[in-house]
């Protein structure tokens, strides 16, 4: 896997964005202000991986929302390949379509990457926990499909 090197920091204001959503809606991050934003980036629907982090968030989603969060979920599929992930898995939270890929750019998770030798461009699985006062407070840059949704929510627990 290509090294990310990434921009934001911890501190950082949030980049604005807004997006189509599973579902046919739109959001902005200025309509989750005064909340947690768990704002976790990831390669492609209906992959393993990724199937395996969006379950994981699904299956905490409860204890999550119970913490004040909202979850959204990030990649360049199109809107209808949301809702067929989004039904296919019962997934609870807000998936967003960024095809002109200006949130990844924005957050930097938009890079080079290399599988089984290939090097490719594409989304970094990345999150990046947005506090109410729109600053991040903490990135993953490295994410163990299986178990972040844990540290997500531990993490929420620490900071109250």
């Amino acid at each position: 896997m290509a090294e990310l090197k990434l921009t934001l920091k911890e501190g950082d204001l949030a980049p604005a964005f807004t997006a189509l959503t599973n579902g046919g809606g739109k959001i902005s991050l200025v309509d989750c202000a005064g909340k947690n934003v768990v704002l976790f980036f990831y390669p492609r629907d209906n992959t393993p991986g990724c199937t395996l982090e969006a379950c994981a968030f699904r299956d905490e989603f409860a204890a999550l929302k119970a913490k004040g969060a909202v979850v959204l979920g990030v990649s360049t599929d199109p809107v209808k390949s949301h809702d067929k992930f989004v039904e296919k898995f019962k997934l609870p939270f807000t998936l967003l379509a960024d095809a002109d890929k200006q949130i990844v750019n924005a957050y930097g998770v938009w890079g080079e990457k290399s599988f089984l030798g290939r090097k490719y461009v594409g989304t970094h699985r990345v999150t990046f926990l947005i506090g109410p006062d729109g600053r991040i407070k903490k990135i993953w840059p490295k994410v163990k499909p299986i178990s972040h949704a844990e540290e997500v929510l531990a993490s929420l627990s620490e900071a109250g």
